[in-house]
């Protein structure tokens, strides 16, 4: 597509994003960011995973240099969050138990401390949707106890570090009762809490892959609301949602379709609202093409508009991913430096799209 007809297509959703902005006074985002993936490689959608399948984002042990890579997002691009996707098959060592290996734990142990000197905020992420090799966690799979003691152990591990946030699952999907999920959910956030992190972030997640869409219609919203801290607060436990901008929603395609704001963010805004709640766009993204640019800026300008409930986003992905992935976020470094794609060039960057607490 000719130049020109691209800048013309961010012109016109720059164009959008303020009048989103303009129509209600408005404070910036609190995060923008990616997901640093790799752990979580060799998981499948029914969370069977094989340790032996990740490709950890780390020099050391694979070549690909996830440091730098985060070190350029935060320098050159103003991000201030980055989510690190794991398979928990990965820190168990393949076993179905909540106690951690210790040399499966201390590789990713390496890409959290990464993420961690760099400033930035860093989700801790078990990439699992809601199962262990084909079972629901609660619900045939592995018991509330054994998940709890997952999330104790890791809690433990970083109870002091302020920005490190934990996300209870990735993307729960088909699961056979949502209320049952969020007693799952309250054993992870009971476990995390009582092994001493007390005050950190923690997102918990819905059904229908954690669909921001869907989030209320689903029972989502209803079941989830009633997850707490042991002391009966809700401080700090954040909704985890996730939304795509392809026809389908799904984000295995590169063109965009839309904005998503009328069907999603509208109204899980006024749900959060409405019950005092935050939500946490932990993925989203699209192609590096025209379409997701301009759709990219509009649906980020529609969330800083609402960032009293709205706290940011998260690209997916970069890390391990081949530059090559239609969803690729993955700089390439030259030699000179490092080079964005297009979305995050045009879009995702706070210091593009001046959305964002961390280039205020």
């Amino acid at each position: 597509m000719a130049i020109k007809f691209l800048y013309s297509f961010v012109a016109a959703a720059l164009s959008t994003t303020t009048v989103l902005l303009n129509a209600q006074a408005s404070e910036l985002l609190r995060f923008a960011g990616v997901n640093i993936a790799g752990f979580d490689f060799g998981c499948g959608t029914d969370g069977t995973c094989v340790a032996s399948g990740a490709v950890p984002p780390i020099y050391q042990l694979s070549g690909i240099d996830g440091l730098g890579q985060m070190q350029h997002f935060v320098n050159d691009d103003g991000y201030n969050v980055f989510r690190l996707p794991v398979g928990w098959q990965y820190l168990t060592n393949d076993q179905m138990v909540g106690v951690l290996d210790e040399t499966q734990f201390a590789n990713y142990n390496k890409l959290v401390s990464d993420c961690l000197s760099t400033g930035a905020h860093c989700v801790i992420d078990i990439h699992n949707y809601a199962r262990y090799n084909g079972q629901v966690i609660g619900q045939g799979g592995p018991s509330n106890e054994v998940f709890a003691e997952l999330w104790s152990n890791i809690a433990s591990h970083w109870k002091n570090e302020s920005k490190v946030i934990f996300g209870v699952m990735n993307e729960p999907h088909d699961i056979p009762s949502i209320t049952t999920w969020a007693e799952s959910v309250q054993s992870a956030v009971t476990a995390i809490r009582t092994a001493g992190a007390t005050t950190q972030m923690i997102l918990i997640p819905g059904t229908d892959y954690t669909s921001a869409k869907t989030f209320v219609s689903s029972g989502s919203a209803d079941a989830l609301g009633k997850v707490q801290n042991p002391d009966g607060t809700f401080t700090n436990i954040i909704m985890d949602v996730h939304k795509y901008l392809d026809y389908d929603g799904v984000g295995a395609n590169a063109e965009c379709v839309t904005n998503a704001i009328e069907d999603t963010w509208q109204p899980l805004a006024t749900w959060l609202r409405a019950n005092g709640r935050q939500a946490f766009n932990t993925e989203t993204g699209g192609g590096n093409v025209d379409s997701c640019v301009g759709y990219l800026l509009q649906e980020i300008g529609y969330q800083a508009n609402q960032s009293d409930v709205i706290l940011g986003y998260v690209g997916w992905a970069a890390g391990s991913f081949s530059t090559s992935y239609v969803l690729s976020q993955v700089p390439s470094y030259s030699g000179n430096g490092w080079n964005d794609t297009l979305l995050v060039s045009m879009a995702m960057s706070p210091k593009t799209n001046k959305l964002v607490a961390s280039v205020a």
